[in-house]
């Protein structure tokens, strides 16, 4: 493995860059020695640890009682429209709140098409493959990010390869990703290519980590500048903004989720969503084990996916939908809650959405202020016994076994951050 240290000519057997750990240059200046008034000189102030006592009296403060990390709420017609659905006896992959579903997804993301699947890794996946992700590709992807991210790019046959994060964002940094590209990709008659292991480069996947959306423009600056091209995993952001434009709709193609803890839920489901009718038409045609349509005949024209979401769950989809814009706004209200309590605590913070950005905020974080792993689990600790479930960010996958041997450039923010963030209740009842 290659030293964070290494200088920038360094070659790496992983095609890691070999930029300096910027977390160095923390530890450097507050080792410095500054003049004062030519007086000799004093040392800059530690850094003040956190307080786990004082972080769970944070926390009581904005929630009362036990709370989970997300629970859904159903307070709509959920109830109507799924029984609906079982009176009906349309209950599978056909239906007219499969249709409505789609609509609804489509209005709300800013996007032509929408096509429900059942679960967003599915999405995921078939937005990879429309995308033009094929066997042998790398596909640029964070590794703070849950799993299924990494996942759905192996599900292609390609390789994941891991890209740092940023402090403001959580997602892609931009920034750090041009400088990479730069150091390890060619650009040939292809497209991209990583000089080290020989693999074309073919998209970016970038990720809106707890809903907060990544610096769209400049991610789709490094797109255009490199050749890739841009996929959205909006999983985690449906009714977030990024310079007034919803999530979902900035890539050639992207997928939302709506797992059980998601901001709106089907109990399980995605949708693969785009701009172009073309690729609209081909995600539902390949998430219908590309099924020729026929009023009687089974004719299949190619190797398909059984990844249809059934109208039960479009049913619960639709009710929950209709209640979107309350439940961000009652998120919101929980964050700012939090902020406020965190204000003034010494060596942590309530994480904020990024100053472009208006985010569904569906998982608030604190963050730390250092990187400690053992301070991290205090708190984690103390909360969880006191009936507050907090949890840790995601193992990074290049930690995962079978992720550590993939390509990444060095990951400095993003292995700060997994020693620093904890995620707290965030379910939107507990903002009203």
């Amino acid at each position: 493995m290659t030293s964070p240290t290494a200088p920038a000519s360094a070659a790496s057997p992983l095609g890691r860059s070999t930029t300096p750990d910027p977390r160095q240059a923390v530890t450097y200046y507050r080792d410095v020695k500054a003049s004062s008034d030519g007086a000799g000189s004093v040392a800059a102030p530690a850094a003040r640890r956190a307080n786990p006592a004082q972080v769970l009296e944070a926390i009581r403060s904005v929630v009362q009682g036990e709370a989970s990390l997300h629970a859904p709420e159903f307070a709509g017609n959920e109830r109507a429209y799924v029984l609906d659905t079982i009176d009906s006896g349309w209950v599978s992959s056909v239906g007219s709140y499969v249709d409505r579903f789609e609509s609804l997804v489509a209005e709300i993301c800013g996007v032509g098409s929408a096509v429900a699947a059942v679960n967003g890794t599915a999405a995921l996946h078939i937005a990879l493959l429309l995308g033009g992700v094929r066997p042998g590709d790398e596909v640029l992807t964070p590794s703070l990010t849950f799993i299924a991210t990494a996942n759905a790019v192996t599900y292609c046959g390609a390789t994941p390869h891991f890209v740092d994060a940023s402090e403001e964002t959580l997602g892609v940094d931009p920034v750090a990703l041009d400088a990479h590209l730069r150091e390890v990709g060619h650009r040939g008659p292809n497209g991209l290519v990583n000089r080290r292991t020989g693999r074309p480069i073919r998209a970016l996947l970038p990720m809106h980590t707890f809903g907060h959306p990544a610096d769209v423009d400049a991610l789709v600056d490094v797109c255009e500048r490199h050749g890739l091209v841009l996929v959205e995993d909006a999983a985690e952001s449906i009714g977030s903004t990024y310079k007034g434009k919803p999530m979902g709709g900035f890539g050639r193609i992207g997928a939302v989720s709506f797992n059980g803890n998601k901001t709106v839920t089907t109990g399980g489901g995605g949708a693969v969503v785009t701009n172009d009718p073309d690729l609209g038409r081909r995600a539902k045609h390949l998430t219908t084990q590309a099924k020729v349509p026929h009023r009687w005949e089974y004719v299949h024209d190619e190797i398909g996916f059984n990844y249809r979401l059934p109208n039960i769950n479009a049913a619960l989809g639709c009710a929950q939908l209709e209640q979107l814009d309350r439940f961000v706004e009652e998120k919101r209200r929980l964050a700012n809650r939090y902020l406020d309590a965190f204000d003034g605590l010494d060596g942590v913070r309530a994480f904020r959405e990024p100053s472009f950005a208006r985010s569904n905020y569906w998982l608030n974080a604190m963050v730390l202020d250092e990187p400690d792993v053992t301070l991290r689990d205090e708190i984690l600790e103390i909360t969880n016994d006191a009936g507050l479930m907090t949890r840790p960010v995601w193992r990074l996958m290049h930690r995962l076994p079978m992720y550590a041997e993939h390509p990444r450039m060095e990951l400095p923010v993003a292995e700060s951050l997994e020693a620093r963030l904890i995620n707290m209740p965030s379910s939107a009842v507990l903002g009203r």
